[in-house]
């Protein structure tokens, strides 16, 4: 089987630089790589050119229309079997393909997702975003990187594949907020097989700041929603909890000034879980309190945007509009 890698990429010619030299060290080559360059002012042109005769590697150019699109022609071009999915900011580790063909030929499934790590190399901050993101504590265990998960495992865009059947049954992914989300949903609704790898990992190398990190994870609540009107069965529990914690501050702060300082305890005990959680994991008692800022802009900025989106466009009945629906911004 001929895998067919897929990477968009807008302004990101350093970040290609990394990827494709992961690439290029793979123990197993089974694969080519389709780059699509979604219009950057930036291109990754050079940095595809040292990897021509030591990758299968195509280079597209396209005007600026959104990661979907810009995956979507992706898989227009490619010729493989399988597609595989990375965002340009991903490291695979040299095992990845080698792992991939072992865990296919053991259990075929029509479609994967895999979890994301952090190399020992990264910032403070992106090891502080990578635990606030695959924690269970956080998020759950929904994104694949927690032994235990509160809702079914939908595989995300940063590390997913699907095989070309899937493609030519269920098509490619909408122009909108969590638009891998809404592409597992319709994968599985059409009776393909989908499942966690969890040996299948990506090193993922997020370039954000605080502001941006709060940025991106209320777009993140305010995908659920979207998804929610599109697929009114995709909503669980697990996704509610970011938006009862907001309400829960509220309530602890006011209880806590009117009533009795001691309710500030409850929050502090969820501040100790967090702190030695990281500390157990990163070994560092500064990224250990870095987590607890990085958690709690994970928790009220998905929280909030999840309120927002939930008010305006469920209990006040609001359409989806074309700036809410469709989603082209990438984090820049």
């Amino acid at each position: 089987m001929k895998y067919s890698v897929i990477i968009p990429v807008y302004n990101r010619p350093d970040e290609m630089a990394e990827m494709l030299a992961s690439l290029a060290g793979q123990t197993e080559k089974n694969f080519e790589v389709v780059v699509v360059e979604d219009g950057s002012d930036r291109p990754c042109d050079r940095e595809v050119a040292q990897y021509e005769g030591r990758l299968e590697i195509r280079y597209v150019t396209k005007p600026n229309t959104g990661r979907s699109d810009t995956r979507n022609v992706g898989m227009a071009q490619a010729g493989g079997d399988y597609f595989l999915f990375f965002d340009s900011d991903c490291i695979l580790p040299p095992e990845y393909m080698q792992c991939l063909n072992r865990c296919l030929e053991e259990r075929y499934v029509d479609c994967f997702g895999g979890p994301d790590r952090a190399l020992p190399t990264f910032t403070a901050v992106q090891k502080a975003v990578n635990f606030a993101m695959t924690s269970f504590l956080t998020t759950g265990g929904i994104r694949g990187s927690a032994k235990v998960s509160m809702e079914k495992f939908n595989p995300r865009s940063f590390n997913m594949g699907f095989s070309r059947a899937v493609y030519d049954k269920v098509g490619g992914f909408a122009d909108m907020f969590g638009e891998d989300i809404d592409l597992s949903i319709r994968i599985r609704e059409a009776g393909f097989s989908i499942a966690l790898l969890p040996e299948v990992s990506v090193y993922h190398k997020r370039r954000v700041n605080l502001k941006k990190f709060f940025r991106q994870v209320y777009n993140f609540g305010q995908a659920r929603v979207f998804l929610f009107k599109l697929h009114p069965g995709s909503l669980k529990a697990v996704h509610v909890l970011p938006a009862l914690f907001v309400a829960g501050e509220a309530v602890l702060l006011l209880l806590a000034v009117f009533h009795s300082a001691w309710w500030l305890l409850l929050p502090a005990i969820y501040v100790v879980l967090i702190f030695v959680a990281s500390l157990f994991k990163n070994r560092s008692f500064g990224i250990a309190a870095l987590s607890v800022v990085t958690s709690f802009i994970q928790l009220n900025g998905y929280g909030c945007g999840f309120i927002k989106a939930f008010f305006t466009k469920v209990l006040f009945g609001g359409e989806l509009e074309k700036g809410e629906e469709l989603h082209r911004a990438y984090n820049k």
